[in-house]
């Protein structure tokens, strides 16, 4: 695949050395990922960033992916003796037993600390992942109120700050990291798509050229919603052209291009995942 897209700014250069040094004072990682493409959003440093921390994996957006896939996915990640916590954080689904894992986290933690004689105190918990996966969002839910700026839009977080859930929770909420080369095009693409990259890394009408031949691959019924048949088309590409002739969008290719991005970020095409099945290999 051409490069289609390559984006490091300068803030989530600076956020990474930041929470480089913050994860020193960290207990748990809390890794959150976009539930439509599970692999695709798995930052490749967070092996190195767990270590030898606590580990809970936090899959969002479980209402944009059929249970089918939800379900090989859950039994995927057990395979790998990773307990996955499948999650809405706009609407609260699965929220309380992501609190409950953080919690018991932080017991385990201060069971450790009495034992060397120390005195117990909160957990700490640092929450990481792509732009726009709903960090933020997350820790608004594990307190039930807004206390962190959250939007359904990449770059909103652009500083590390931390939060007091309770007595027992302190949470880090930081930035989206992404690594500092996009060298998987693939997995750009389809972070892009899903509007977990921010918009001026991409060319929009070529990434929703790759969104149409992802979800026609996917039997996503674009037809029904567009009254045109991607079959009749010679490509994704070809296909917005296509669309872009007709009278609702009077040429307008960028507008085709947006609303396409749009209604499948919004999930009026479906539930669908991009990656509806786990890798075959051991890394995920």
């Amino acid at each position: 695949m051409a490069k289609l897209i390559q984006w490091y700014p300068g803030h989530i250069a600076k956020a990474e050395k930041h929470l480089q040094e913050q994860l020193k004072l960290v207990d748990v990682i809390i890794e959150v990922r976009d539930a439509r493409i599970l692999q695709s959003s798995h930052h490749p440093r967070v092996k190195q960033w767990v270590a030898n921390k606590g580990h809970i994996l936090v899959c969002n957006r479980v209402d944009m992916i059929p249970p089918t896939v939800r379900s090989r996915w859950q039994q995927w990640f057990l395979s790998q003796q990773q307990l996955a916590y499948f999650a809405n954080a706009q609407s609260g689904t699965g929220v309380r037993e992501i609190l409950k894992a953080a919690q018991v986290a932080g017991q385990q933690i201060n069971i450790r600390r009495q034992q060397r004689g120390m005195l117990p105190r909160p957990v700490r918990a640092a929450v990481i992942g792509f732009p726009n996966v709903g960090k933020s969002a997350l820790i608004n839910r594990l307190l039930n109120r807004r206390v962190v700026a959250s939007a359904n839009r990449p770059g909103v977080t652009r500083q590390l700050r931390w939060v007091r859930i309770s007595e027992e929770i302190e949470l880090l909420d930081t930035p989206g990291i992404i690594p500092p080369l996009l060298e998987d095009q693939e997995a750009a693409v389809k972070l892009a798509i899903c509007d977990d990259i921010g918009d001026a890394a991409y060319d929009t009408v070529l990434v929703a050229a790759e969104a149409i031949a992802h979800l026609t691959k996917l039997v996503a019924n674009l037809g029904e919603r567009y009254h045109l048949n991607p079959q009749d088309s010679q490509g994704g590409l070809a296909y917005l052209h296509d669309l872009a002739g007709t009278d609702a969008y009077q040429g307008n290719l960028e507008r085709v291009a947006r609303q396409v991005l749009h209604d499948y970020r919004q999930g009026r095409l479906g539930a669908i995942a991009l990656e509806p099945e786990p890798p075959t290999n051991a890394e995920g």
